[in-house]
């Protein structure tokens, strides 16, 4: 239990400092990468609380596939020229600071009060929740008929994208 949280609490140091250092960073290829770190220390964060299927599809999905695609888009616009990537200060500026603040604030807030509030206690079947197989038999038993729309709406997108993108035939 101890070793848990002090893993828990390690990772959420990463994942907050990780995102601290991608935002300060002059160069969008750093940024980049240490914005797969965060998204690789979210994962373990996902591990932690016992979702491993979650944890697996965000690290090949986000570190994998995302990322890949931001760093080729960043590679393509050439973004080497530190002086077009600088911003003034503005309105929006100051009220991104004050809603940080707040934000803040309040964090501080509900860990002080994390000593009032009781410990919701888990749920008897919490490590099977995040298992394959349980996300399997609740989405093709309780969802079935959410997952099946999805399916024939991607479907329908993936006809008319094909449709747009047909070039038209001179005649």
């Amino acid at each position: 239990m101890i070793f848990e949280q002090v893993v828990f609490f390690f990772l959420a140091a990463v994942a907050a400092s990780s995102a601290v250092l991608m935002l300060l960073q002059r160069n969008p290829v750093n940024s980049a990468l240490f914005l797969i770190l965060n998204f690789f220390s979210l994962g373990g964060l996902y591990l932690t609380l016992r979702a491993q299927f979650i944890a697996m599809v965000h690290i090949i999905v986000y570190a994998g596939a995302i990322m890949v695609l931001v760093l080729f888009v960043i590679m393509l616009l050439n973004l080497g020229d530190g002086r077009r990537l600088r911003e003034v200060l503005s309105f929006k500026t100051y009220i991104g600071i004050g809603c940080s603040l707040a934000l803040f604030t309040e964090l501080f807030y509900i860990l002080g009060m994390k000593g009032r509030m009781p410990l919701m206690p888990l749920a008897p079947n919490a490590q099977d929740i995040g298992t394959v197989e349980f996300l399997g038999k609740v989405m093709y038993t309780t969802y079935l008929f959410p997952f099946e729309i999805t399916s024939l709406l991607l479907l329908a997108a993936i006809v008319g994208a094909v449709m747009l993108a047909k070039k038209k035939i001179p005649e």
